[in-house]
């Protein structure tokens, strides 16, 4: 790789501090489609700019729709270089607590979680297509609904790295200023619970009470939690009944299954079901349907040679840093799970996501952005 690359990268900083001003001051939460296309358009312009060729993916009247930037290289397996535009955010967000920088920290909805990545990527690839270097073609991609288990992205992000030398998912650097090279598996389900109803005093016995029966179900699936395996069960919402002198005639629950290893899936699944088949309470019926799904993010061998490939670039980028275990999902387990090896987090340093206090570190920007740069020059070829 030229070392124009990074001596490019390093003289930008300010420029995508600009840029991330710009996203992060888009409000784009997963379910808003005009905000998270806006942020997609700002991308997209910036790529033209350089001459960068980008393709418009539709997602439908709903979600935003996923933008795909590439240059070439040489053979035709791509190093893909990922990351989502949603937010957790509800709209006005951006109004209420625009981008600022503080004391050497930038804030902001989204700021790095995941905008920042975003930019990172941007400039990386511009930053090749200026200079050249890229041992092989290099495609960004830009998805739209990661915060909610990329119900829309997931075939298109399998598709793009199906077959490609490697992929680097620019979810935030950790606090610590270490990349992910591990993360849990994610399962969202929610239970449905039909009882009857019944005047709770006149006549009480004539009813089948809905809100009995899903306690009883929320105790059963909170038992199966097995902390030594990383397995955990939370029954994170519940509703139901129709009022106090009511036997509840229905109830939801909504449950948070989170594991590690991909083996333990189908197993805890099939002991939610039988949990949730069980008549409890006579005279009910409950049914389970999954909601939203992210894969477990485990380690492989050529998950640890990528991060070994990552590490010697940010040592040379003046950086010392490890690989690190979150029990956060992300879309890297869908390319992980493939068998396309995947390093997360390479994204600047920040902390507290999903929180009013979400920052990034803004020196973090540069080494960050040239580690990438380095790693992506010496990945090594899959095949040609």
């Amino acid at each position: 790789m030229s070392e124009e690359v990074c001596f490019w990268l390093a003289s930008q900083q300010d420029a995508m501090l600009a840029m991330m001003e710009k996203v992060v001051n888009i409000d784009s939460g997963s379910y808003d489609k005009a905000g998270v296309d806006a942020v997609g358009e700002v991308f997209a312009d910036f790529f033209r700019s350089h001459d960068i060729d980008v393709e418009r993916l539709p997602s439908g009247n709903t979600a935003g729709d996923i933008f795909r930037a590439s240059i070439p290289g040489s053979g035709n397996a791509p190093i893909v270089l990922m990351g989502h535009r949603d937010t957790v955010f509800a709209k006005g967000e951006a109004a209420r607590r625009p981008f600022t920088v503080k004391d050497g920290r930038a804030y902001g909805p989204g700021v790095m979680d995941m905008k920042g990545g975003l930019v990172l990527n941007a400039y990386v690839l511009v930053a090749f297509k200026k200079f050249g270097g890229n041992p092989a073609p290099l495609v960004a991609l830009l998805t739209s609904d990661e915060e909610i288990a990329s119900p829309h992205s997931r075939r298109t992000i399998e598709d793009t790295a199906r077959g490609a030398r490697a992929v680097y998912n620019a979810e935030p650097g950790r606090a610590s200023g270490n990349v992910v090279s591990g993360r849990k598996g994610g399962i969202f389900m929610v239970m449905d619970v039909e009882g009857k109803a019944a005047h709770s005093g006149v006549n009480f016995q004539d009813g089948h009470s809905a809100i009995h029966a899903l306690a009883h179900k929320t105790v059963e699936i909170a038992a199966l939690t097995d902390l030594s395996i990383g397995l955990t069960l939370n029954i994170g919402l519940i509703s139901g009944g129709q009022s106090v002198n009511t036997v509840a005639p229905s109830a939801t629950g909504e449950i948070d299954m989170r594991y590690v290893r991909h083996a333990d899936r189908d197993r805890v699944i099939g002991e939610i079901e039988r949990i949730v088949g069980k008549e409890h309470v006579a005279g009910t019926l409950a049914t389970l349907r999954i909601k939203g799904e992210f894969l477990p993010f485990e380690q492989t061998t050529g998950n640890a040679s990528l991060l070994s490939i990552y590490q010697k670039a940010a040592r040379l980028s003046g950086l010392t840093l490890e690989g690190e275990f979150t029990g956060g999902c992300a879309d890297s387990g869908f390319t992980s799970a493939i068998g396309t090896p995947t390093l997360c987090g390479t994204g600047p340093v920040g902390g507290k996501a999903h929180s009013p206090e979400e920052y990034l570190e803004v020196d973090s920007i540069v080494p960050r952005a040239q580690s990438l740069a380095r790693a992506v020059a010496a990945t090594a070829p899959l095949k040609t």
